[in-house]
């Protein structure tokens, strides 16, 4: 690994030591054992499946991204996605999010600039549907706004959790508005012919100079200016940015959903659907954070503090957590590596793609 990899994965090392630190400092040993004997695992095998469901409705949006400048089977489409999951459970940094537009370049002739531009319009469209159904956990899902829940030296409250989805919204929304600008034709003819004329403008005594930096520089510029816009293509079709967004709702509910049959695997763990929600969400907020391979401890962490608030016992929360994280897990990994085996792609390949394009 180089450097920066190093650098990220201590950091991610030391952030996921707190979030255990955290989720299980006040959990002694033997409770913690104790509230996992019993499990049902026909429970935690259901919640696999639906875990892994809810990775092919992602192939099956971005197959529908990809579509309006690539026609590409399901199967074309669902193996890197799965070997990009599963490089993210390996690998520090989302390494695995430059993965998919790599392993289709590689495989399908798309440019990279293209894949990871669709890559980013998928994050976007999870990013919508997570804030609109914490505005409907913080409409609909009783949280008491009296409680307080020490982290430490933090508290977690309800206005805790509204700052955090208002920043979050604030981002959002930013980054929504840039990608939808950017999609506009007339956008991007005025960028690409801003790129293009510079040089002659800024060497306009030296036409050599400026032919070198138009070709070196220029018209590699206006070319990704294309590929972008063909990866934002189908914001400009209302029917395709619906079934975006369905399916990205689809997504987001089977994940809940699988980690709501896990609670029926836990008799200490009781939830309504709705809670579970809120507890996903916030989990989902705190892997937003920097973490090792896998999100461990800062998934632990954030299960455990949303658990709370619906008065689950930390001994009995601390269990569920690191159960239902492998739960949802593991199976992702197994998939990711049957999906490099069909393909036939290797990591260590795919790392070096993913530099070399990002480049």
């Amino acid at each position: 690994m180089n450097r920066n990899m190093w650098i990220s994965l201590a950091a991610g090392v030391l952030l996921s030591m707190l979030g255990f630190y955290f989720a299980f400092k006040n959990v002694p040993f033997e409770s913690l054992i104790r509230s996992m004997a019993g499990l049902r695992y026909e429970w935690l095998a259901a919640g696999a499946a639906v875990g892994l469901l809810s990775f092919a409705v992602r192939a099956v949006r971005w197959q529908l991204i990809l579509g309006t400048s690539r026609k590409l089977s399901f199967v074309a489409i669902y193996h890197p996605l799965m070997i990009a999951f599963m490089i993210n459970t390996v690998l520090p940094g989302r390494i695995g999010e430059l993965a998919r537009p790599a392993i289709i370049k590689k495989q399908n002739n798309v440019p990279f600039t293209v894949g990871i531009t669709t890559v980013i319009a998928e994050r976007m469209f999870d990013m919508i549907i997570l804030v609109a159904l914490f505005a409907w956990v913080m409409a609909f899902v009783h949280i008491d706004p009296n409680l307080e829940i020490s982290f430490r030296s933090w508290q977690l409250d309800r206005q805790v959790l509204e700052n955090i989805a208002h920043n979050i919204s604030r981002v959002c929304a930013g980054i929504t508005v840039a990608l939808a600008v950017i999609s506009v034709p007339a956008v991007q003819r005025l960028l690409k012919a801003f790129v293009l004329a510079a040089p002659g403008r800024m060497f306009s005594k030296r036409p050599s100079a400026a032919r070198k930096v138009e070709e070196k520089i220029s018209r590699p510029i206006a070319a990704m200016i294309d590929h972008v816009g063909a990866g934002l293509s189908m914001i400009r079709q209302p029917l395709h940015l619906v079934l975006c967004l369905g399916y990205s709702l689809v997504i987001w509910l089977l994940q809940a959903f699988a980690l709501h049959l896990a609670t029926f695997a836990f008799p200490a763990v009781e939830l309504a659907f709705s809670q579970t929600i809120a507890v996903f969400i916030i989990v989902c907020f705190f892997i937003v954070l920097p973490s090792v391979p896998g999100y461990w401890g800062i998934w632990e962490a954030g299960s455990v503090f949303g658990l709370a608030l619906f008065g689950v016992q930390k001994d009995a929360a601390a269990g569920f957590s690191l159960v239902s994280h492998a739960m949802l897990l593991f199976p992702v990994l197994i998939a990711g590596l049957i999906s490099a085996v069909a393909t036939g792609v290797k990591l260590s390949s795919v790392g070096r793609a993913d530099h070399e394009s990002a480049g």
